[in-house]
């Protein structure tokens, strides 16, 4: 029996074992792929370029495996016209222009796609023992994650739906970015420039479940992800949706929202949000979330009375008890009268008067529908602001981009049907 002054002892040898027992595998594994030369293929084999490349003999190279690092000799061919070579094992262990076996590719994804670069890298020498750079991380997150992106943009398969009503909630979050993703952009700084750039979020989800007091709540499991800074304006002249539409299109292909009985979407009130609804949703049920409408109440209340005023406290009360009963004309009808001297008051006018059809809380409780975006704004934050706003962090659209998608299929459980598919290319 091992008493409390030998668990360091004890610790270590777990250690040290599990070590050398995994390169014992490692170097039995390596024994056994070196021993096959099957890789030669002859003393030519066609190039990229168009030409031939010829044997080149044999060449060592150390990967990073699940087992440790691993030295394996392939049969090498280099072309003498373009300059390039390449080894037929690589590709066939799908290990070609990487340092990084599949295993060891995947727990990486997976762990970048929940925490930084640096993290990811402490964890993977912590957890499997493998000694991964936090620039080697990001290099392969990142190019895993565009195979990712390409995979979403090029594979739609519908999922089982048996729903009977089926969300769809928009919203966007600054990302941000480095000094050069913003410049000639407007932004929210004092002197007008920018220092982020949104990232939307498109989420579907079901609800059929009610909690104690008859109100629907998410279904477990039933949200899925798809986000990316993207543009969803178009012009006059474009012929097609912008990405950001055509990304949410293929999300509802996937979730089958055209075949759901009820289609409801859900957002903050931004235009861009019921433009796109009505274009490409024209029978879907549109509700502005409860909550920011009721944010819109409180800031007139601030900018009229003044912050803290008692008054105003009092009238943004009673704005809100008229808005649960669904009296929209007596809000706006308030807020019209502080319109001629309150900026923030005309501009809710307009905003509670363009909104006014998709306000009608009660008539959306009794129909038994969720009437906040409380899965949209903990996506925002889930996807989004926990893994890419995190202190000192600085992005390029591109590497943004690919971490969203790596993180979107990872919390969308579909990271396990994008690898078989990758395993079987």
């Amino acid at each position: 029996m091992i008493g409390v002054g030998g668990l360091d002892d004890f610790q270590a040898i777990e250690t040290e074992a599990r070590r050398v027992a995994l390169q014992l595998m490692g170097q039995a594994v390596a024994k056994r792929l070196n021993a096959d030369q099957g890789d030669d293929q002859g003393p030519h084999l066609p190039c990229e370029c168009g030409s031939e490349a010829r044997l080149a003999g044999r060449r060592p190279k150390t990967f990073t495996t699940a087992l440790g690092a691993m030295t394996l000799e392939r049969a090498w061919y280099h072309c003498d016209r373009c300059g390039h070579g390449f080894s037929p094992r690589d590709r066939t262990l799908g290990m070609e222009d990487a340092s990084l076996s599949p295993a060891a590719l995947r727990m990486l994804g997976i762990a970048a796609a929940s925490t930084s670069f640096a993290r990811t890298s402490a964890l993977l020498r912590e957890l499997a023992g493998l000694a991964v750079s936090p620039k080697t991380v990001e290099r392969h997150a990142e190019a895993l994650g565009r195979e990712v992106a390409g995979d979403e943009c090029a594979i739609i398969e519908p999922e089982p739906c048996e729903a009977r009503t089926l969300y769809l909630g928009l919203d966007g979050t600054g990302v941000p970015v480095r000094q050069c993703e913003v410049e000639g952009r407007r932004g929210k700084q004092p002197d007008g420039s920018a220092k982020t750039r949104e990232a939307k979020l498109a989420v579907v989800w079901s609800a059929d479940t009610t909690d104690k007091a008859g109100r629907p709540v998410r279904d477990p499991g039933s949200a899925t992800y798809n986000a990316a800074i993207e543009t969803i304006a178009t012009r006059d002249t474009d012929t097609e949706p912008a990405p950001f539409a055509r990304r949410i299109r293929r999300e509802a292909q996937r979730r089958r929202i055209d075949t759901a009985p009820r289609q409801v979407i859900l957002g903050d009130g931004a235009p861009w949000i019921w433009n796109f609804a009505d274009e490409h949703f024209p029978d879907a049920i549109q509700i502005v979330d409860i909550f920011h409408a009721k944010g819109h109440l409180f800031e007139s209340a601030k900018a009229i009375y003044g912050p803290g005023s008692e008054v105003g406290e009092r009238w943004a009360k009673a704005r809100r008890e008229e808005l649960d009963e669904g009296r929209v004309d007596d809000v706006i009808d308030a807020l019209r009268r502080h319109a001629g001297t309150c900026e923030a008051a005309r501009k809710d006018v307009e905003y509670f008067s363009n909104n006014r059809e998709r306000m009608n809380y009660p008539t959306f409780r009794t129909m038994g529908l969720c009437v906040a975006t409380g899965v949209v704004e903990a996506g925002c934050k889930h996807i989004i602001a926990t893994r890419l706003k995190r202190g000192g962090m600085r992005w390029s659209v591109a590497g943004a981009n690919a971490i969203i998608a790596l993180r979107c299929a990872v919390e969308s459980h579909r990271f396990d049907d994008f690898w078989e598919r990758r395993a079987s290319a």
